[in-house]
């Protein structure tokens, strides 16, 4: 298992897949994955490393946040593009968004000396789509990241001077499907009460421990940054849990909101919360572990119904639009879980069909919308 260090290391404990994967090919890789395209970009003079992967353009150019961070390999890093890439089609495609799904990962160096050209150099690569990729904040990358890009390519979203920082937005999503799941799943119909455990309290986090505050929810955290996780008990009256623990804690709803592939086969055991609905992307680190999730009766929310938020908000901004987009994520996660029950079938399964139907063409939109 890769642990983190610091912020801009590579976040998620390593899956299975991904060591199997490793022995494939690269094209055969990028079959596994359903992808459309890769390409990589190589600027030795900038220290620029990175990988686009377009999923799917079925729907419309393809969307998708530039991560940066230090990779353990290359390899870790183009599975870490794909993956995230196909779960951005998916999130466009529930949320009934016109877009595609990719994603960009920048192998980031171990200092950036320069990051006007690094991240100008990148927006020329961007600029070679023609509009064919769009990107936007991710993990290890700012507004202020993008703003350099932009004078190098009109396609870029979440600048200083449009839609900016989308955490809140990503927040008031988690919050929305946290109040679906609860009145589905506990038959509650507000969160006064509720035990809610938090991994991981940056930007996205952070504002979702607000939020559930002001609802009345009981709050457990961890971070591996003590600054914050000390905030969030100072400012909340939040319990603060060792980052190794979390998972451990009993709750009525575990939310990742920090490290993907979390669950995963060492800690799949361990969960105890009745609800798992986060912001983390990529949370199971593989199919089964969702499966094993529902035999122990646990609703898993699939992260890209959870987290679209943030996605609505670089394409829409500080609109109504936004508001109404965002309020359908509840509607959402009460579907899936109504579905779920009909079909007997678990619920990232449930989704994961109706995203696929959605991106290619043999289902419109999802039926609550």
């Amino acid at each position: 298992m890769y642990t983190a260090m610091s912020p801009n290391t590579f976040p998620y404990p390593v899956p299975r897949e991904i060591e199997d994967h490793s022995k494939l090919g690269i094209f055969d890789h990028a079959a596994v994955h359903g992808m459309e395209d890769l390409h990589f970009k190589v600027d030795p003079a900038s220290g620029l490393k990175a990988i686009i992967a377009i999923h799917s353009t079925r729907k419309g150019s393809a969307l998708g946040g530039t991560r940066c961070l230090q990779y353990p390999s290359e390899h870790h890093a183009l599975e870490d593009a794909m993956r995230l890439a196909k779960g951005m089609s998916y999130k466009s495609a529930y949320a009934g968004l016109p877009y595609g799904g990719g994603k960009a990962v920048l192998l980031r160096p171990e200092k950036i000396v320069d990051p006007d050209a690094y991240f100008e150099c990148y927006g020329e690569f961007i600029d070679t789509f023609n509009g064919r990729f769009i990107t936007a904040v991710d993990v290890g990358t700012k507004v202020s990241d993008m703003d350099i890009i932009v004078r190098k390519t009109k396609y870029v979203l979440s600048t200083s001077a449009d839609s900016g920082d989308p955490s809140l937005h990503t927040a008031l999503g988690v919050l929305n499907a946290i109040k679906a799941a609860i009145k589905v799943k506990l038959d509650r119909s507000d969160l006064e009460g509720t035990l809610v455990a938090i991994q991981g309290v940056g930007k996205v986090g952070l504002h979702l421990v607000r939020l559930l505050h002001e609802n009345g929810a009981k709050l457990a955290i961890s971070d591996i940054d003590q600054l914050a996780v000390q905030r969030c008990a100072d400012e909340f009256g939040a319990i603060a849990i060792a980052p190794k623990k979390i998972i451990d804690f009993k709750c009525d709803v575990l939310s990742p909101c920090a490290l993907g592939s979390i669950i995963n086969d060492q800690t799949i055991h361990r969960i105890k919360a009745k609800i798992v609905c986060g912001a983390a992307n990529n949370q199971l680190a593989e199919d089964v572990h969702g499966d094993i999730l529902s035999q122990k009766n646990i609703f898993y929310v699939p992260d890209y119904v959870v987290n679209a938020g943030g996605l609505i908000h670089v394409i829409y901004g500080n609109s109504i639009e936004t508001n109404q987009r965002i309020d359908a994520i509840y509607d959402s996660v009460c579907h899936i879980y109504q579905q779920s029950l009909t079909d007997k079938q678990p619920c990232h399964r449930v989704a994961n069909k109706i995203a696929e139907q959605i991106v290619s063409g043999s289902r419109q939109v999802v039926a609550h919308m």
